[in-house]
């Protein structure tokens, strides 16, 4: 199997990405376990999508600044925009999942951290395999 190195780098990111955010989301919702479920769950998504974008962008900005330096600008706008869009797509999968299932998880009593983190491997496995799809299909990376 032939493997692009530019997407096995995303989905590293994503994995690394994946392990900070989702250990700060189950702590931020073992803390607000004395709130309703549906504010324990907005808001714990919420914190873990800016830890998760936080670190992943600047990752990503790392990975490809050099290689962006020798592209030319109409191939990285084409590509920078394929990516975002992969990613949107991938979002409303992971949201989809994400936010029902951990509020789920919260009302059947399961223990917040353990809900987050239950949550958060189903989604972020389905995102990944979205994006890497999407990116696969347009011939991206």
């Amino acid at each position: 199997m032939n493997l692009n190195p530019q997407l096995v780098k995303i989905n590293r990111n994503f994995l690394f990405c994946f392990l900070i955010s989702a250990s700060v989301s189950a702590v931020v919702a073992q803390l607000l376990s004395d709130y309703e479920n549906h504010l324990t769950t907005t808001i714990t998504i919420v914190i873990g999508y800016g830890v998760y974008f936080g670190i992943f962008f600047v990752l990503f900005y790392f990975d490809n600044k050099k290689r962006y330096k020798k592209m030319k600008s109409n191939l990285i706008k084409k590509e920078l925009i394929t990516i975002f869009s992969s990613f949107g797509i991938g979002e409303i999968g992971y949201l989809g999942l994400r936010w029902p299932s951990f509020y789920y998880f919260l009302e059947i009593g399961i223990e917040p951290y353990i809900a987050s983190l239950i949550s958060e491997i189903i989604s972020t496995a389905c995102y990944m395999a979205i994006i890497s799809l999407i990116l696969r299909t347009t011939k991206t990376f």
